[in-house]
């Protein structure tokens, strides 16, 4: 059955209020209190709804702060400033973000809120991927200008869990297919039910090229509400997912020659006017400056969009994943695509992995478009052809090499401040660590009778 909400009348936004009436009637029961962490996960705990009312609401709650010092297997690591075996890995303070108080209908009798942090002194950290792209969209307003955003994800399905062998759900191509499986059409119809419940209604779910790629796009919406959904959307298709002996995949290249995106729409707009074009059509001067920007800055901030040594196998000509940092209009293989007409007429940042956390890779892409205004750029000419081998500067090939430039660069610094530098060249740094160090299957099927 589809997932439904608590009550035919219940909108998925919630208001205190609302949650009080359905906490009384029964109804809601558990509160999640959910921090976004580095990768781009929902971490947090489990709040019985009566004491989240009566405390937590108002009062805030406390959470390790390693949560945002940590690496994908929630080590303890050296070498994060934020805290360390020498400072106790103390508490930080979470204050629920009651904009985002939502139902999640996909678990029964629970609402879910987002939640900022602070250290103990209420100032906010500066390494969370919330207040991070929060500081951008800061930077940018100071030219009046502000930012809709619409994302578009690529994930790959495969059949089975856990410790069984993982097949994708298909294996021919069935880019923009209406005949689906009784299983994927199952997923399909759950998912967005959930998500509807969830005020996170899909603007298009359709299968990709690979077997088993899904792609969904949303609607048009505000940065940070755009990246609060996202990870709600991700932690829907999971839970979903499982339920059915499914198992979803956001990597970037899950397979050899396989590669899923994390597209970012984005558009300025200054008094309910869009600013990237001009009276005739064509390009504003803005948009110019914002596209260079990206050209420009996109080079030196690759641990924000591809933060592990898996995202940069994604980027391989001929894949519709761009290989060097180019534009053009209305061109998949670009890595900035100009696309839409009129006040619909956007920036397509195709740079990002689905592996992406959507904050950070967002904060990339405003920081970038700050640089191109504040330095009044201007991009070269428009890609008219095929960008595979045609210049333009180079994605980054592998994660050490864009750990590197993001460390040394002082537009980087300049832009999202030496504190958060530092902070997520360290994450790279274990990653790039962890792998040197793991034999791999493939490593083996290629040496181990040859060597």
């Amino acid at each position: 059955m589809p997932a439904t909400s608590p009550g035919n009348d219940a909108d998925a936004q919630l208001t205190l209020d609302r949650l009080r009436n359905l906490v009384g009637s029964g109804r809601i029961d558990t509160v999640l209190l959910a921090v976004p962490d580095l990768q781009g996960r929902l971490k947090g705990k489990r709040y019985n709804a009566r004491h989240f009312l009566e405390r937590v609401a108002h009062q805030g709650a406390e959470m390790c702060a390693y949560v945002l010092a940590t690496d994908v297997d929630m080590r303890p690591v050296d070498g994060f400033k934020l805290t360390s075996w020498e400072t106790g890995y103390q508490d930080l303070v979470v204050t629920p973000a009651m904009s985002t108080l939502r139902l999640v209908p996909w678990m029964p009798g629970t609402a879910l809120v987002l939640g900022d942090v602070a250290d103990r002194h209420e100032e906010p950290i500066e390494v969370a991927p919330r207040q991070m792209l929060r500081r951008q969209l800061t930077r940018l307003a100071v030219h009046g200008l502000h930012v809709k955003t619409g994302l578009e994800t690529e994930f790959v399905l495969y059949q089975g869990s856990g410790d069984q062998a993982l097949k994708p759900l298909a294996v021919e191509n069935l880019d923009y297919a209406l005949d689906h499986t009784p299983v994927a059409l199952r997923f399909f119809r759950r998912l967005e039910a959930g998500l509807a419940g969830a005020g996170l209604p899909v603007e298009a779910v359709k299968t990709e090229g690979a077997g088993g790629q899904v792609e969904v796009t949303f609607p048009y919406g505000g940065p940070l509400t755009a990246c609060d959904g996202h990870l709600i959307f991700k932690h829907a298709t999971r839970a979903l997912g499982t339920r059915i002996g499914l198992t979803p995949t956001f990597m970037a290249a899950p397979e050899t020659g396989v590669a899923s995106g994390l597209h970012l729409h984005i558009s300025l707009w200054k008094d309910g006017t869009s600013m990237l074009t001009d009276p005739d059509g064509t390009l504003s001067p803005l948009a110019e400056h914002a596209i260079a920007g990206l050209l420009d800055a996109l080079p030196q901030l690759g641990p924000l969009y591809a933060p592990n040594i898996n995202s940069y196998k994604r980027y391989l000509p001929d894949s519709f994943a761009p290989t060097a940092f180019t534009w053009g209009h209305d061109n998949r293989t670009c890595a900035i695509r100009v696309v839409g007409h009129g006040e619909n007429l956007h920036l397509e940042v195709r740079v990002p992995g689905a592996d992406a956390n959507p904050y950070l890779a967002l904060t990339a892409a405003v920081a970038a478009i700050n640089h191109g205004i504040t330095q009044r750029l201007t991009p070269g000419p428009a890609n008219t052809g095929n960008p595979y081998g045609a210049g333009g500067t180079p994605l980054p090939s592998t994660l050490k090499q864009a750990q590197v430039a993001f460390r040394h660069s002082p537009i980087v610094r300049d832009a999202i401040g030496t504190e958060v530098v530092d902070h997520y060249a360290h994450l790279a740094r274990l990653e790039i660590d962890n792998h040197q160090r793991i034999v791999t299957d493939a490593e083996r099927h290629r040496w181990l009778t040859r060597a």
